[in-house]
């Protein structure tokens, strides 16, 4: 892995100033009727190269993206402000009717996390017995806990699943790559998946009604309400965007402490958590707007605007993606691999059995592998008005992840040599 003082570039102006120009060129190519790259885009997504072509800044050593702030501004500022501008013009009765299978696959998914590790533990056990070994606060069980924390809720959930079972930090450090890496080329995976949805839907016979209800719903209110956006609609959105957002600020920096400071169990669901608040507080305020006139912001493009701040969002996480890591602890990584393949086989098993759509399973996997940072960047790749069923499942994630992290770590540690 490159270290971070060989990095080429560390201003985050000149990082933030590439990936624009990285977002532009991949928008500019896509939508160009030349016909090469009419034929590239046949096939690859364009939403997956504006998370790809990053990953090249970190893997060459150009950006550090652990080093970077870039991120931590996307998803502290720019990620709740989209969320608050997707939910204002939710349909929540139409999500409701949904129905469970979303509620199904997402559980499913938490169970594919939580027996995924033990069985990744047993396999590696019996083919190659070094790879599980360690002892103390390094033995690489511990790790894993980490890993199955930030897997099934995020980085409050990991965090604490390292102070639970007092991970040490050289194995949490391998995990925390393992994480990242496996996570990535997964989600990868899932945009892949979510640009043909269509042909997977029909061989599968899977009933997707609902959400086209929902999608159709989107595009008539749009035909029936879009106007030319004047620059007071503008200032409108980002008004209300960065105000509801500075506002979830102030109350997650009280609400984090206090949860944490008087309630012993609030740890156990995320309760300490600034992010959790952050998230919880800007989509409850954007949903409650939703049956106001306040919703009417997504007739001269409020929804556009959320998606330039999430299309930053999907390039500032790719930023974290180092591809060469995978060949310094293979092993580690390979351990990763069979957990990922339990929950994603274990997803498809079932979706099968219940018909469920891909946007179930995609968006139910990513709710817990990826949080709520992610979980409205795979749900947006099915259709911008999808988003909201991502943040919804990710925050429910939050409140699960250590408690089933937590199973899946005595687990694992019944399983471990």
């Amino acid at each position: 892995m490159v270290e971070a003082q060989t990095a080429l570039i560390t201003n985050d102006a000149v990082v933030l100033g590439l990936l624009a120009i990285i977002l532009g060129f991949v928008f500019k190519t896509s939508n160009s009727q030349h016909p090469g790259f009419k034929a590239f885009y046949k096939y690859v997504p364009a939403l997956l190269l504006c998370y790809f072509l990053p990953s090249l800044l970190n893997t060459f050593g150009i950006v550090d993206g652990n080093k970077s702030n870039v991120y931590y501004v996307a998803s502290r500022y720019l990620l709740p402000a989209c969320l608050i501008l997707l939910t204002i013009s939710i349909d929540l009765k139409a999500i409701i009717n949904l129905g469970p299978k979303a509620l199904i696959m997402f559980l499913t998914g938490t169970t594919g996390i939580v027996i995924g590790g033990p069985l990744a533990i047993l396999i590696m056990s019996a083919v190659y017995p070094e790879a599980i070994g360690g002892h103390g606060p390094d033995a690489v069980w511990r790790g894993m806990t980490t890993v199955a924390g930030s897997w099934i809720g995020g980085g409050a959930n990991q965090a604490s699943m390292k102070e639970m079972f007092e991970v040490g930090g050289d194995i949490f450090s391998a995990m925390v790559t393992v994480d990242v890496i496996v996570a990535n080329l997964w989600m990868a995976v899932l945009l892949l998946m979510a640009a043909n949805h269509k042909a997977i839907d029909a061989r599968t016979g899977a009933d997707t009604s609902a959400i086209e209800d929902l999608k159709n719903r989107v595009e008539k209110y749009h035909a029936e309400h879009a106007r030319m956006p004047t620059l007071n609609d503008y200032m409108m959105i980002i008004a209300i965007a960065f105000g509801i957002t500075g506002l979830a600020h102030f109350c997650a920096d009280f609400l984090g402490p206090y949860f944490g400071a008087n309630f012993p169990w609030a740890q156990e669901y995320s309760l300490n958590s600034k992010f959790f608040w952050l998230i919880v507080i800007s989509t409850t305020i954007g949903i409650s707007l939703s049956f106001t006139k306040v919703r009417h912001i997504e007739s001269f493009g409020a929804s556009k605007v959320a998606s330039t701040f999430l299309y930053i969002l999907v390039a500032s996480i790719g930023l974290h993606m180092n591809i060469t890591a995978i060949f310094e602890t293979p092993m580690y990584f390979v351990i990763g691999i069979i957990w990922m393949l339990t929950h994603a086989s274990l997803m498809l098993i079932v979706a099968k059995l219940i018909k469920a759509p891909l946007f179930y399973m995609a968006v139910g996997s990513q709710a817990n592998v990826g949080g709520a940072a992610s979980a409205p960047v795979v749900a947006a790749a099915f259709h911008p008005s999808l988003a909201p069923v991502g943040v919804l499942l990710a925050v429910l994630g939050y409140g699960v992840g250590t408690y089933m992290a937590y199973i899946c770590g005595l687990m694992m540690q019944a399983v471990a040599p």
